[in-house]
Parts: C-alpha cells; sequence; structure tokens
C-alpha cells in the first residue's frame, strides 16, 4: 500500500464528501424584478411555492423556469401574485 497516513486519507475523503454535499443541498435565490409592480421579488422556496400554484390554477407547466417565461406570462403571474399577499 502507500505511505500516506490514515488522518491524511480520512481528511482528503472528508473534504470531498463536503465538497459534493454543499453543491447538492445549496440554494441559488435570486432576485427577480417585477416591472408591472416596479419591486423586486426574491425567488426562493417560498416564492417557488406560489408560483407553482398558480402553474396549476392556470393549467400551465409549473416546472418551467420562470425566467422564461414570455413577458405576457410573466405579466399575469405578477398580477396573480400581487393579489395573493405572503401566505400560502
Amino acid at each position: 500500500m502507500g505511505t500516506r497516513s490514515p488522518f491524511i486519507s480520512s481528511l482528503v475523503l472528508a473534504a470531498a464528501l463536503a465538497s459534493v454535499l454543499g453543491t447538492a443541498c445549496s440554494h441559488h435565490y435570486y432576485r427577480v424584478y417585477d416591472p408591472y409592480y416596479s419591486d423586486y421579488h426574491v425567488w426562493n422556496d417560498d416564492e417557488v411555492v406560489y408560483y407553482q400554484r398558480w402553474a396549476r390554477e392556470n393549467h400551465r407547466d409549473e416546472h418551467r423556469d420562470f425566467r422564461k417565461l414570455p413577458a405576457g406570462e410573466q405579466k399575469e403571474y405578477w398580477t396573480w401574485r400581487h393579489s395573493h399577499g405572503d401566505r400560502h
């Protein structure tokens, strides 16, 4: 076998696992500007819940990235969203 100590091998393995798990568990939040109401929304897990609800209610694909929707559909979402407050 090699001359590496078990401690160094364990340390390298732990660093590799931490890197993989950190990437898999990270959330990528971003801000979205609503030009119709002139405000910003943080697109986080809470906003995703609203978006998926809107998509179901309006027979849209709830897994489609909001940023790729046509401007008219984004406007429909923001109009709906502003009438539904901040409660689920």
